[in-house]
């Protein structure tokens, strides 16, 4: 069952300026996957024919994880160009008192996720069943028990396979990038309170694809194209 950690605290006595000068020196890991080396998720569906069409044998879930600042809008929507799948922007998903509580530098609870991240599921689950041959969305899925409420998907639908498109680079990096958004409610000072509950993939997680946001984000689109072709490929000759 899942279990309800305590919301993080938020002191509001410094400034978030300060804050934020305090933490620079601690800023300079990059939170990659701990050795997770990415293993083949396969299902055992046949090929089924529709109106004499040969129908996918697997429908792909592409959910793009991370912190904030990690290109995860900017990839998804890339993969979703590429692959002609539709996307779902997580942050849209958020309910307003969500949006509010970030805006104004509040971390969100564990109880504030439950009902995002499952409605997150089941939209994409609804655009499968709507003909949808896969999607992509973005979800920050920040924690392991976060990751496992998507994880339910596949039990839904055998034919459904699930990636995790794992996105990171050190917190400094992170913290720039969202410091030159214009209008938007998540401001720099969430990333510093992210990286402190991120949990990233383990080995026991295979289903996480691993990408350092570091580069140039051509670079990064380029192999994660490359990457997602490849587990396509990999998945289809299974």
């Amino acid at each position: 069952m899942l279990s309800y950690d305590k919301p993080v605290s938020v002191n509001t006595n410094p400034s978030p300026a300060a804050s934020l000068v305090a933490t620079l020196n601690t800023m300079n890991a990059n939170p990659k996957p701990i050795n997770a080396t990415v293993v083949p998720v396969t299902s055992s569906n046949t090929i089924a024919k529709t109106n004499g069409q040969l129908a996918p044998r697997h429908h792909h879930i592409w959910l793009v994880t991370g912190p904030a600042g990690c290109g995860k809008s900017t990839v998804a929507k890339y993969l979703s160009t590429n692959l002609n799948l539709p996307y779902i922007e997580g942050d849209e998903y958020h309910p307003k008192a969500n949006i509010d509580k970030m805006a104004n530098g509040i971390p969100l609870s564990d109880a504030d996720r439950w009902d995002w991240l499952t409605a997150l599921r089941d939209e994409s689950l609804r655009q499968l069943a709507s003909g949808a041959d896969g999607v992509v969305l973005t979800c920050s899925a920040l924690k392991r028990k976060y990751r496992d409420v998507i994880r339910v998907a596949p039990y839904y639908s055998h034919d459904v396979v699930l990636h995790f498109i794992y996105l990171h680079a050190p917190e400094s990096v992170l913290l720039e990038r969202v410091g030159l958004r214009q209008n938007h409610y998540m401001g720099a000072n969430m990333v510093h309170s992210q990286f402190s509950i991120l949990e990233p993939p383990t080995a026991e997680e295979t289903d996480v694809i691993s990408i350092d946001v570091s580069k140039p984000m051509d670079d990064v689109l380029s192999e994660a194209q490359s990457k997602v072709v490849s587990k396509i490929n990999e998945v289809a000759s299974s």
